[in-house]
């Protein structure tokens, strides 16, 4: 893979971190819940279940999810409920209070936030699937195999960082703190609506 292949390589993954969706309000919530450590946690760990599935789609397993309805069906309905569960998560909460002796606990809940909802989203598997037809040769090697999977992983937590740490700035941090039981609950809503659209469509295509 040349220098011109792997910038267009990049910059579609970035094209597709920078659609919006659940990933993108998880580590927002992250970022104004638990400070912008946790944030940047959230997003590295999404990175990090994003490479692998780049790492899975190369080795040619994403091929069998892509392939049997049902491996596709069960992944998506586990990704729906996950969703569910972090919307209501968000509605019950009493907003962001004082960052003390929790944070471990938040940084954990975090990680765990980031990646799956990263890796309980199927469709992240077909993305990869034609984006990388685009790009892998029969007769790559290891090493350029490995090269796309740590691209993919790469620009995608480097795009959530930026976004965890634009809304813990200063500037930001504490009008959006100040309200952060009502975004709470935005956010709550929002998760739950697109769960719900996960659900209609996985059933109805079933």
């Amino acid at each position: 893979m040349d220098i011109g292949q792997w910038l267009s390589l990049a910059g579609i993954c970035l094209l597709g971190a920078m659609s919006p969706g659940p990933s993108l309000a998880v580590v927002v919530n992250a970022a104004l819940q638990s400070g912008r450590n946790a944030g940047v946690i959230a997003a590295v760990c999404h990175g990090v279940a994003t490479g692998l599935y780049g790492l899975l789609t190369v080795t040619g397993l994403a091929v069998l999810i892509a392939r049997s309805p049902a491996v596709f069906l069960a992944i998506q309905l586990a990704g729906a409920f996950y969703l569910i569960y972090l919307g209501v998560k968000s509605l019950r909460s009493q907003g962001s209070g004082a960052l003390t002796a929790q944070a471990k606990t938040d940084n954990r809940g975090a990680a765990v936030s980031g990646f799956l909802v990263a890796f309980l989203n199927p469709k992240l598997a077909i993305f990869m699937l034609a984006l990388f037809a685009q790009f892998l040769r029969p007769d790559a090697d290891v090493v350029e195999k490995g090269i796309m999977a740590v691209t993919v992983g790469v620009v995608d937590g480097a795009w959530y960082c930026l976004m965890a740490l634009l809304v813990s700035h200063p500037l930001f941090f504490e009008r959006l703190r100040s309200n952060s039981r009502k975004i709470d609950r935005l956010f709550g809503v929002i998760l739950i609506a697109l769960a719900l659209t996960v659900l209609y469509r996985a059933l109805a295509a079933a």
